[in-house]
């Protein structure tokens, strides 16, 4: 069997796996987030903190929430990180920098887990496990809530309420996320993913000298690492390392985790709004853009160019011949197209075009299907645009299920969608005019500033993966990187949850002949060609200096 048809039949076995959960777990996150009835842990957690569950909260004081909490976990994470050389279970290793921890916090709560440091040789257990796993959750929960709260938004009328964040994080966690993060952990466990609290030991000889390595809960971090679309890894190497990621059942499993809960809210959406129909469009193109993005870069990287390439049968640089082309192509697409950020082969050792194929995927947004919650809502929010541009189109109000987008909501979607780019190119330009970032490239050219590209596009879009050949473990990087992933990811929160509450205090508009049907094969062809096109004439003239001229000189 070659191994395009072996890449094909992988692609195939995953949307038949994605489809076949598609329905029940769509469902039940639209039960999840509209019962009335609270489990018996759940209201522990109320009564912990002091929330209570069944008040209806306007957009400023779910918005408060949201930051409120995303504040006090990064307090948290960044003392515990800085507290690491006095707890038990340290491995010996010492407190964290102020930089690095920084860095590290604002990485772990925004969703991104951007890692600028080398995990089995910096993390001990206590941080890995009571740090790092638990914001894995928690910031995939809150993401989910957002995205919950703009469909409420979409759904209710004349009430400005959009539920209770509180209890929205609460269920999100304990109904969905943890779950479905056990089964994940068990399923890696059998496919030979470690899951200990060893401490580090020798493992043989390596060109001479004594290899060690440290074991931990690594399975468990996997799963809701991919799960939670956060992607930060147990070791440097990430889902490249086989204690992570052991062989190709694994590797599939966890492209097939990385896109199961973004895919099937669209479901939930459809669900929640009374209309499968809508969701079902949002799924198409979804669909659309990760397929043909997934074919794009299997052929890129098949693409035979001189011996070297002929003999490996593609370009192996960089990849692991355990998953081979097929198997890196499809993660590294699943990966940057949703805010997930784990890597199982370097990105930066793909071919030109390839390497700009993934920075490409985050530039959209990551909304095909996009992170757990983020993708969703900024999926809606494209939404938003593309009905206000075909309302231009015939001269008529635009509307979007219902509800009119007028002023308001256009400047919200249009901040929105412009908060991202400026925090990507202005961190960009600043980087490479001054001389002291410039220091960390390892490489120089087109491919060096792809380098620098790549690491501000995967901050501020909270996606977390690098280009793995700059060294971004230096104070001006994990302060300037840091920064870029706190704003990317509570700035536009804003705008969602403004947009939500000018929304759910509307009063429907009834359907009539002239309204734009966005349940319909052409609206989702015209969502794909604004989300295309709007990318490409904000990121085009920066793609053209890096990948695109690299891509073209090979």
């Amino acid at each position: 069997m070659s191994p395009q048809v072996a890449g094909v039949l992988q692609l195939t076995a995953l949307i038949a796996a994605l489809a076949l959960a598609y329905r029940p777990l769509g469902d039940h996150m639209a039960k999840v987030y509209s019962s009335e009835k609270h489990y018996a842990p759940e209201k522990w957690i109320y009564k912990v903190i002091g929330a209570d569950p069944a008040a209806e909260m306007r957009w400023p004081a779910y918005l408060r929430g949201v930051l409120a909490f995303s504040a006090v976990s990064v307090l948290f994470l960044y003392l515990l990180q800085r507290m690491q050389g006095s707890l038990p279970g340290s491995l010996g290793f010492s407190s964290i920098d102020p930089d690095q921890a920084f860095n590290t916090a604002a990485s772990f709560v925004a969703n991104t887990n951007w890692q600028s440091y080398s995990g089995e040789q910096a993390m001990g257990h206590v941080v890995q496990t009571g740090g790092l796993a638990v914001q894995n959750f928690l910031s995939a929960a809150v993401g989910m809530a957002v995205a919950v709260a703009l469909v409420r938004g979409f759904a209710r009328s004349r009430t400005g309420e959009l539920g209770n964040f509180w209890t929205d994080l609460v269920r999100g966690t304990v109904r969905i996320l943890l779950p479905i993060s056990v089964i994940g952990a068990l399923v890696l466990v059998a496919c030979g993913a470690i899951q200990n609290f060893s401490g580090i030991h020798q493992v043989g000889q390596f060109m001479g000298g004594t290899q060690e390595w440290n074991g931990g809960a690594v399975a468990s971090q996997e799963a809701i690492k991919e799960l939670g679309t956060n992607g930060g890894g147990y070791f440097n190497a990430n889902s490249a390392h086989p204690f992570e990621n052991p062989n190709p059942l694994s590797n599939l499993f966890e492209i097939f985790l990385i896109l199961l809960i973004p895919f099937a809210l669209t479901r939930t959406f459809g669900r929640m709004v009374g209309s499968l129909r809508q969701g079902y469009a949002i799924l198409g193109t979804m669909a659309v853009i990760w397929i043909g993005f997934t074919a794009l870069m299997m052929w890129t990287e098949f693409a035979h160019r001189g011996p070297a390439f002929e003999i490996a049968g593609g370009a192996m640089e960089g990849k692991e011949t355990r998953f081979g082309i097929a198997g890196s192509s499809i993660f590294a697409v699943a990966t940057t197209l949703t805010s997930t950020g784990a890597v199982n082969s370097f990105h930066s050792s793909y071919t030109g075009f390839g390497g700009g194929i993934t920075m490409l995927g985050m530039q959209l947004g990551e909304i095909a299907p996009g992170g757990v919650g983020s993708g969703l809502y900024g999926m809606l929010i494209m939404a938003v645009i593309a009905v206000f541009l075909a309302g231009l189109m015939v001269g008529r109000t635009p509307e979007y299920l219902g509800k009119k987008i007028g002023i308001r909501q256009i400047k919200l979607a249009a901040c929105y969608i412009l908060v991202t780019p400026a925090l990507v190119l202005g961190f960009t330009a600043v980087a490479m005019a001054l001389p002291t970032p410039a220091d960390s490239m390892t490489n120089s050219g087109a491919h060096g500033f792809s380098e620098i590209l790549y690491a501000y596009t995967s901050g501020a879009n909270n996606n977390g993966s690098a280009f793995a050949g700059l060294n971004a473990d230096t104070p001006w990087f994990n302060t300037t990187i840091g920064i870029a992933m706190l704003l990317g990811r509570f700035l536009p929160m804003v705008f969602v949850l403004a947009l939500a509450g000018s929304l759910a205090e509307q009063k429907p508009v009834p359907e009539t002949a002239g309204t734009l049907r966005t349940d319909k094969p052409l609206y989702a062809g015209l969502l794909v060609g604004t989300i295309l096109i709007i990318t490409g004439l904000t990121y085009f003239p920066a793609l053209a200096l890096g990948p695109l001229a690299e891509g073209l000189a090979s």
